[in-house]
């Protein structure tokens, strides 16, 4: 049957427009107008006069954006390897796991992930606030005094890193238990014949198997996490926001409460130009590590 290259390419087309339209109108559109907008002194709404880079210059000169671009840096060394050696060890053990039991423990696991931001803000602050909070009496138990963990510039990144963790570790356990599971079961039959104990067994053989699988979990964390907001948002009710400011609360700050849509702008496509470096370079970091392994 002769097929017509032209009505086929014809038919592509008719498929993809919707998804094309879309991304234009919804990606593409807003990023360009976001790159001329940072060029302006416009307000959040309504046209602005062009200033060229000083929207840019003056970043460096801004305490507050420094200590954004900090506490982004630090909430991300804190949640982005750890999460995911955590998924991994989760993933380990459930992967041990037989049957029903193994389904109700992954979704205790996963049942987090599925729960909207507002959620996990109230289940953790019913049990870390500093007048009422569950943690709190515990701590009064054990004679321990109290930490206003949500209201100290300490303890408050550290906290929600781990709320971030229990928060998100759900996916990623899904990914390594899809990639545990991928891995031939003859593989390990041929170690337990050369009597491999199990951290060999790890080392030689499930580690590097699953080394793309952590490669995806580590740069979908490290993109979710560079733009982290709702729970500095949200923790920050009632404490101090400034202390805890990450650069999408700070974009938020600018251009919403400040009405700064120009300077909110440059913040923002700064960030997009970091995400798109911090991850192309992680990429490139994961692929040399695993040349050397091989």
């Amino acid at each position: 049957m002769l097929r017509n290259s032209r009505t086929e390419r014809l038919v592509a087309l008719v498929l993809v427009a919707p998804f094309l339209a879309i991304y234009l109108l919804a990606f593409v559109y807003p990023t360009v107008q976001m790159f001329r907008i940072s060029f302006t002194d416009a307000p959040l709404i309504g046209a602005g006069r062009w200033v060229g880079l000083d929207n840019y210059l003056r970043l460096d000169n801004d305490p507050m954006f420094r200590r954004a671009v900090w506490n982004t840096a630090y909430f991300v060394l804190m949640t982005v390897v750890p999460g995911t050696l955590i998924a991994l060890l989760i993933a380990l053990g459930v992967s041990r796991l037989k049957g029903r039991f193994q389904s109700i423990v992954l979704a205790l696991f996963f049942l987090p992930y599925i729960l909207p931001v507002s959620v996990v803000y109230l289940i953790w602050d019913w049990t870390l606030n500093f007048q009422f909070g569950i943690a709190m009496h515990v701590l009064d138990w054990l004679g321990i005094p109290r930490v206003p963990v949500f209201k100290s510039r300490v303890w408050f990144l550290p906290a929600v890193a781990g709320v971030t963790i229990w928060w998100t570790a759900g996916f990623s356990i899904l990914l390594f238990l899809a990639g545990l599971r991928s891995i031939p079961v003859e593989i390990y039959e041929a170690a337990a014949l050369d009597n491999s104990t199990r951290w060999i067994t790890f080392r030689r053989i499930t580690w590097p198997l699953l080394w793309p699988v952590t490669s995806l979990v580590l740069t979908i964390q490290l993109i979710l996490q560079l733009k982290i907001f709702d729970q500095v948002y949200l923790f920050s009710f009632g404490g101090r926001p400034n202390d805890n400011m990450v650069l999408v609360y700070y974009i938020f700050q600018k251009a919403f409460q400040q009405n700064q849509g120009g300077r909110a702008a440059a913040v923002a496509v700064t960030l997009f130009v970091l995400v798109v470096v911090v991850s192309v370079l992680q990429f490139q970091l994961l692929r040399f590590a695993e040349r050397r392994r091989r």
